[in-house]
């Protein structure tokens, strides 16, 4: 099982970050021992003191597929999800600062939050999908499909260029706008299309 990522995919989250707009779309990987396990609260590393919430669309994959065309994208994955990739922003930079890899900062052990699914059945894929992350109540991440540079089914077609999707392999699309800090005793919950998603306490 895989988890593939794909950064830089909102253009307000690009923005907020200063980041430079890619040309095509930016993809890292993180281990499976990166997922935090079910009812388990997210405990800030003792590495870092700027760990950061991004909230993102998921997809399942539910073939095996090699060179997709974006037309036939959409038979590679049958269910749709919700998931935080948690940063440590500060470790991150540091790491731009001298072109290296980002996985200290992204792949460390309890990052990747993976939330419920849900059937694509259930969802119209022919509009636009909405999702959300509450902090302590509030909305602080609020997307929209519609905001993507690069749509699920390129995504999915862009990613099998260079690995061979296998049935179970995750992707998270990009985060919108508004990530920030978390704290200790913050109550993390997601929601796609208004349905709660996940709940994830910070230690």
């Amino acid at each position: 099982m895989k988890i593939i990522c794909i950064g830089r995919n909102y253009a307000k989250h690009i923005e907020e970050l200063q980041n430079e707009r890619p040309t095509e779309p930016v993809v890292f990987l993180k281990p499976d021992s990166s997922i935090l396990l079910k009812q388990h609260p997210f405990v800030i590393p003792e590495f870092s003191n700027d760990v950061h919430h991004e909230v993102e669309l998921l997809v399942k994959i539910c073939k095996i597929g090699k060179y997709i065309e974006p037309e036939f994208a959409h038979k590679y994955y049958d269910e749709i999800g919700l998931g935080i990739d948690f940063t440590a922003r500060d470790i991150q930079e540091q790491l731009k600062a001298k072109g290296l890899p980002w996985e200290k900062a992204k792949a460390f052990d309890g990052a990747t939050v993976i939330g419920d699914f849900i059937s694509k059945k259930k969802i119209d894929l022919s509009k636009n999908i909405t999702f959300e992350l509450h902090s302590n109540g509030k909305i602080v991440q609020k997307g929209n499909t519609d905001h993507m540079l690069w749509k699920i089914n390129e995504i999915v077609s862009y990613v099998s260029q260079y690995f061979t999707l296998k049935i179970g392999d995750i992707i998270f699309t990009g985060t919108p706008e508004g990530v920030a800090k978390v704290h200790p005793n913050d109550i993390l919950e997601g929601y796609l299309e208004n349905q709660k998603m996940f709940r994830i306490q910070v230690k």
